[in-house]
């Protein structure tokens, strides 16, 4: 088995942690470290945030993007309708073969969230 887990630079690590738990990322109750932060989602699903070097992130030029595949795409759409950067607001089929939806989280690193449309039921 293979896992990959991206280590997520953040400003504000209280702002970022409460962005990525309303995906339904936690951290464990022994993951109570102050400055990096551990979170799952339970299903394999990890990401890790630690606090970004003065001045790295800088609004509007974040270089960061993150992919999240899931099958809850429609219900992660509702928890997040007005914060879609798109401008259907919702998610929809892409050239590409994946259904899809894309937000900013707080900041501004890239978050799309999506399915293969051919497994879409």
């Amino acid at each position: 088995m293979t896992i990959l887990t991206a280590i997520l630079p953040c400003n504000d690590l209280d702002a970022s942690e409460a962005f990525y738990n309303r995906l339904g990322f936690r951290r464990p109750p022994e993951g109570a470290y102050d400055e990096y932060r551990m979170l799952s989602d339970g299903k394999g699903g990890d990401i890790h945030l630690q606090p970004a070097v003065e001045g790295w992130l800088v609004p509007g030029q974040n270089p960061f993007g993150l992919y999240l595949y899931t099958e809850e795409v429609d219900a992660l759409a509702a928890i997040f309708r007005d914060e879609i950067i798109e401008r259907e607001k919702r998610p929809t089929h892409k050239p590409w073969g994946m259904y899809e939806f894309a937000l900013s989280d707080p900041d501004q690193t890239l978050v799309r969230i999506g399915w293969p449309s051919r497994l879409i039921k």
